[in-house]
């Protein structure tokens, strides 16, 4: 059994849908396939949460947009026999009204994941459809009933022991040979959604083949496989065929784009594969990631993290920052639910870089100033070279600020900045 995760890129259009069939259609092993959100639709379903818990108005065009995008992909889809797909999205468009209708709760988070759901429950219907549309029908799973996870809305943690008997006991592969799924979301045992963290579909397809033995897990990209840096960003890239899961956990905690940074974990355990090919051209083999034994020779490997913050704590009183201070920094992150890119720490002063969150910006920076003298700097950028060489450190810094250098004996990291605004409060 394998498993096949597409994300939104792989389905952003009428197109990206009929090349996902092309592709399947090869496929003569049992398969669960793994969907996420079309093109940029979470961020249309966060724009929608926005309003709908801030109560800012604007909710009616903000689902007004998110059903024209799914009706034109259906339109192209299905023509003038697209009836029955349209009246399955409009009972998901109805449920999603009854939530709108409805007073918010206090909890962002909550709702967040009640909201930003619809986004693969309508991904996959459509899809699903137009599998059976074409002679390949694929039983349809909500997978909310499957992996079940607690209550910490926006990054849940799967209940693992309970997940493996439900899905072994839905997984059967008894009367189909092919099944369609949603990634990045969950449920919890009183039926509440919950999601696994953005961009957690490669997780789902992970949990689903730790969980179900699969023989090998595939990822379907725009890139033909792991390259040594982004293509979109970088010029002269190149692919890298296979990578330790090791290797491979370093790269997607420094940042990397191309694996969730779950998603190696429960891989590993069972000494799964993982795949990532491209969807543009799947007869290339693209690259694998597995346990290996000989040590690869790596060529540099760049990591860019755009949208950071980068912030300087000094205690009010001048004391030192001992496990104390520490203990209420890492608090504080936690409460926000911030995750730490990169820290540096002096006798005096603890230097972190964080994603930068304007929505929550203004409370997180008061709250921090309560206790400590506080130096932030946005608009920064956080460069990682794994393998580095000198000529690799000079060639990408060379005229650039650095704020912050850190060196290990494989990885350099440098917050760097074009564009400084600073301030001390």
């Amino acid at each position: 059994m394998n498993v096949y995760k597409f994300g939104g890129a792989s389905v952003k259009d009428a197109d990206g849908v009929k090349n996902l069939f092309k592709i399947i259609n090869t496929q003569r092993e049992n398969l669960i396939i793994v969907v996420s959100a079309m093109g940029k639709m979470t961020d249309a379903f966060e724009v929608l949460c926005n309003a709908y818990f801030n109560k800012t108005g604007g909710t009616g065009e903000a689902l007004q947009h998110i059903k024209e995008f799914h009706r034109q992909i259906i339109c192209e889809l299905f023509g003038e026999k697209s009836g029955e797909v349209e009246a399955a999205c409009d009972k998901l468009y109805a449920e999603l009204q009854r939530i709108l209708d409805g007073e918010p709760s206090l909890s962002y988070d909550y709702e967040y994941d009640q909201i930003i759901s619809f986004g693969e429950l309508l991904s996959t219907t459509i899809v699903a459809a137009y599998l059976e549309r074409q002679g390949r029908k694929a039983k349809f799973i909500d997978i909310r009933k499957c992996l079940i996870t607690d209550q910490n809305y926006r990054n849940a943690c799967v209940n693992m022991e309970l997940s493996q008997q439900l899905c072994q006991r839905t997984f059967t592969f008894q009367d189909t040979f092919m099944y369609i799924t949603q990634g990045f979301i969950a449920g919890t045992t009183t039926n509440q959604t919950t999601t696994l963290g953005r961009e957690g579909s490669d997780y789902t397809a992970a949990l689903l083949a730790n969980l179900l033995d699969a023989e090998e897990v595939t990822i379907w990209k725009d890139v033909p496989g792991i390259m040594n840096a982004d293509p979109k960003l970088y010029e002269n890239t190149e692919i890298i065929n296979k990578l330790s899961y090791k290797e491979a956990i370093e790269l997607s905690n420094c940042g990397a784009k191309v694996i969730h940074p779950k998603t190696i974990k429960p891989l590993q355990n069972k000494g799964i594969p993982l795949y990532v090919r491209s969807f543009l051209y799947p007869e290339s083999h693209g690259s694998v990631i597995r346990e290996l034994d000989e040590k690869l020779k790596l060529p540099p490997i760049y990591i860019d993290k755009g949208n950071q913050l980068l912030l300087t704590l000094s205690p009010r009183d001048f004391s030192f920052i001992a496990e104390e201070k520490l203990s209420h920094i890492f608090a504080t992150l936690a409460k926000y639910r911030l995750r730490l890119n990169l820290i540096q720490i002096s006798a005096i002063s603890f230097s972190f870089c964080i994603d930068l969150n304007e929505s929550i910006f203004n409370p997180f920076i008061s709250e921090l100033q309560k206790e400590f003298e506080v130096l932030y700097n946005k608009n920064v950028r956080m460069l990682t070279i794994r393998h580095y060489t000198e000529e690799a450190i000079e060639r990408m810094t060379a005229g650039k600020k650095i704020y912050v250098e850190q060196r290990s004996r494989l990885t350099a990291r440098f917050v760097i900045a074009d564009d400084i605004q600073t301030a001390k409060n």
